[in-house]
């Protein structure tokens, strides 16, 4: 995929083409942000850009792209050029070190058939500390005519070392309208699918795209109206038969574990939605820039809320919210006693 279609990192894509076509770009770099956002697609647009055939100009003058359609861009998107490396866990396992000793051993040739060999190492973080310091005489001499990129979420378990003889690119999340424009033009979402994906994404474009769009539109309305709710009445009762509204159809006790599994999934995502409707109500009461909400296709109802949640509220809602996700996620927990105590709390 070249720079252009890639949603989001203007600023980290205009440095790079910069870079590129400059030939200037450093043979070793950390690409470093939150997982699922983006970083080794950038990577390996990086590689299509070096070994393009029919490099593209359409970022601009001085702005290296890939054409994205030539023999090289075609063999590295589908990860068979032979000058073009993934290194990746499997399976949970750490990167040992026998994997980086057999890329050492491939970049000290030139590259087979394209203009420069590029070692793509992804969560590099799970490089053990021998196969980090295997790799570090590479990075500090690289071979002629070759790029070593370190993806990563955690750039600080990476040995000092292996970070001072590397440029470091610094990634953030994808804003919500970047991630909702493009599920729009390129995937076909309707508007409210697209906007209910992306306020749940986290600034994930690969959530965005997986996440139910029915499920996550609905998960938005529910959330607005479980807050309406239970703003409405201080009556624990009032508040008990609101909460009920975040629990799936049909959520009842007696279900075997893959059923009890799909209401925990199904819960979780109604949480989610229900924080970034915190989150955002906050933002509107601190009377703090649209532009940080991540549901501003709904800043009617999230106004409406402004008046019944104080801040001492919302830091106390926003709290339950994260423990009650935590106990569908990692403790199991029964998503009616969970709902339940949530609902009280708010």
């Amino acid at each position: 995929m070249p720079f252009r279609d890639i949603v989001g990192h203007r600023r980290q894509i205009g440095l790079l083409a910069r870079a590129l076509g400059a030939d200037a770009l450093p043979p070793s770099l950390v690409f470093s942000g939150p997982d699922g956002i983006g970083k080794r697609r950038v990577a390996l647009a990086v590689a299509q850009a070096l070994n393009c055939l029919s490099p593209a100009v359409d970022l601009g003058p001085g702005r290296r792209d890939a054409c994205g359609n030539c023999l090289a861009c075609s063999k590295i998107t589908r990860r068979i050029h032979p000058d073009v490396l993934v290194i990746e866990p499997e399976d949970g396992e750490e990167i040992k070190v026998e994997a980086i000793r057999q890329v050492i051993g491939q970049v000290t040739f030139r590259p087979f058939e394209g203009r420069y060999r590029v070692v793509v190492i992804d969560r590099a973080d799970q490089m053990n500390h021998v196969a980090q310091s295997a790799l570090l005489k590479t990075l500090e001499e690289p071979p002629q005519r070759t790029v070593l990129m370190l993806v990563t979420a955690q750039p600080d378990t990476l040995l000092a070392t292996i970070r001072s003889r590397c440029c470091h690119v610094r990634f953030a999340a994808i804003a919500p309208h970047e991630i909702a424009r493009d599920l729009v033009e390129r995937h076909r979402f309707s508007e409210p699918d697209a906007n209910a994906a992306a306020a749940l994404s986290g600034g994930s474009f690969r959530k965005a795209l997986d996440a139910g769009t029915a499920e996550t539109t609905e998960a938005r309305a529910v959330a607005v109206a479980v807050l309406r709710e239970a703003a409405r009445d201080a009556d624990p009762r009032t508040r008990l038969a609101a909460g009920a509204a975040l629990l799936p159809a049909g959520t009842r006790k007696g279900k075997d574990k893959s059923q009890a599994a799909s209401d925990r999934g199904a819960l979780a995502v109604r949480l989610s939605a229900l924080a970034s409707i915190i989150r955002d109500v906050t933002v509107l009461s601190a009377r703090a820039s649209d532009e940080a909400l991540v549901n501003p296709d709904i800043r009617t109802e999230l106004e409406s809320l402004t008046r019944y949640y104080d801040r001492a509220r919302l830091d106390r809602a926003f709290s339950a919210v994260g423990r009650s996700l935590a106990a569908v996620e990692r403790h199991n927990a029964s998503p009616k006693i969970v709902v339940d105590w949530l609902a009280v709390q708010l």
